[in-house]
């Protein structure tokens, strides 16, 4: 059984510093797969530990399809909870893990040892470990011990699962692998799902709604596409992939950098100092003396596919991304167009910019 997870005004306050969690609100639906994403110190781990009921509120309700949780005790109030360093049992081997928690019920509620012993078996081929089940945790890598975790949040049959930085011990490879399989066990299972990263690639892939956490609330909630190609704020879009930020001033509309116009909005932006934020893939690169801004290459890198460039225009600092077979030169002087960017006003909502041509002769085209 899923169930709705409502988070209404939730705030948590540790002394006398600034409060961890200011007034968040989130809905979850049931079978949703949610993800917290932000920095470190934005909040996301304590509102899930709220949830699962390791940590109490300062004020606020967290509902269980419309049923007050916080009032439940956490043993009853059927919780998954997978931690970010396993927590496995050392002394215990990968089945009697993952039948701790169907063990641990009062002797009315237990099942009997041959159901346990069924239930762990399912979990196990569930999550690709059925001949593994007489090993113990040092034995396997880190990638099974996360499978292992897993299984033993769900062998109690959960009404909700939290996960806390789930591969944030992983070496790449492994969590990649690891993303692709949550993600084909959740359409299976269904269960409604909470995870916290500070990965976006992470939260980009697996989640259905991502919500973007900072200084203890929600930036903004949206699907993977809507945080990424339309953010909201200049925090969400300096935090949400890879981008170049450059301080402009606004006037009519207009961003400038000193006197050069960099790119006009599509929108009312009110005058004063903004912020402009492209990504590297919408830099493009032409011939010193063609149209755009002046700019230096100060450095470059092979980037996976492509070769990141380093721009100095002004005082700013600009990536763009080229064909890897096009070399230029660290101290060229090159033209700098940006096909499209996000201008924001200081501490207001942002716009996109107008974009022009997409190519011009001259440039160095991926």
């Amino acid at each position: 059984m899923t169930v709705a997870v409502t988070i209404d005004q939730v705030g948590k306050s540790f002394g006398n510093g600034a409060p961890a969690l200011s007034n968040v609100s989130l809905d979850v639906k049931p079978s949703e797969l949610v993800a917290l994403l932000g920095p470190s110190g934005s909040g996301k781990t304590t509102l899930l530990r709220i949830v699962a009921g390791l940590e109490q509120p300062s004020h606020g309700r967290v509902l269980f399809d419309g049923h007050d949780a916080l009032s439940v005790p956490v043993r009853r109030r059927g919780i998954g909870f997978v931690f970010q360093n396993y927590a496995l049992f050392r002394h215990m081997t990968v089945a009697e893990n993952v039948a701790f928690g169907l063990r641990s019920r009062p002797r009315a509620e237990r099942p009997s040892e041959a159901e346990i012993r069924s239930r762990v078996a399912d979990l196990l081929a569930l999550v690709q470990l059925e001949s593994f089940g007489g090993r113990f945790p040092a034995q396997l890598s880190g990638g099974q011990r996360q499978r292992v975790a897993l299984a033993r949040a769900l062998a109690i049959e959960p009404k909700v699962l939290l996960l806390d930085e789930p591969f944030g011990a992983l070496d790449a490879l492994v969590r990649k692998e690891l993303r692709r399989w949550l993600r084909e066990l959740h359409d299976r299972t269904g269960h409604t799902t909470l995870f916290v990263t500070h990965d976006q690639e992470e939260a980009l892939e697996l989640a259905d709604r991502v919500v973007v956490m900072g200084k203890g609330k929600i930036e903004q909630i949206g699907t993977p596409d809507d945080v990424y190609d339309r953010p909201e704020t200049a925090a969400v879009f300096g935090f949400m992939g890879e981008s170049s930020r450059i301080e402009v001033d606004v006037k009519n509309g207009v961003a400038l950098a000193g006197s050069t116009a960099i790119a006009a909005a599509t929108l009312a932006v009110p005058d004063g100092p903004g912020l402009l934020y492209v990504r590297p893939h919408d830099v493009t690169l032409g011939l010193h003396g063609t149209a755009g801004l002046k700019g230096q290459v100060r450095a470059f890198r092979r980037h996976g596919a492509i070769r990141r460039v380093e721009i100095a225009v002004g005082t700013a600092v600009l990536e763009a991304d080229i064909a890897p077979t096009v070399r230029v030169p660290i101290g060229e002087k090159v033209a700098v167009r940006l096909d499209r960017a996000r201008l924001f006003a200081s501490d207001g909502p942002g716009v996109d910019t107008k974009a022009p041509p997409a190519h011009q002769p001259g440039d160095y085209a991926i």
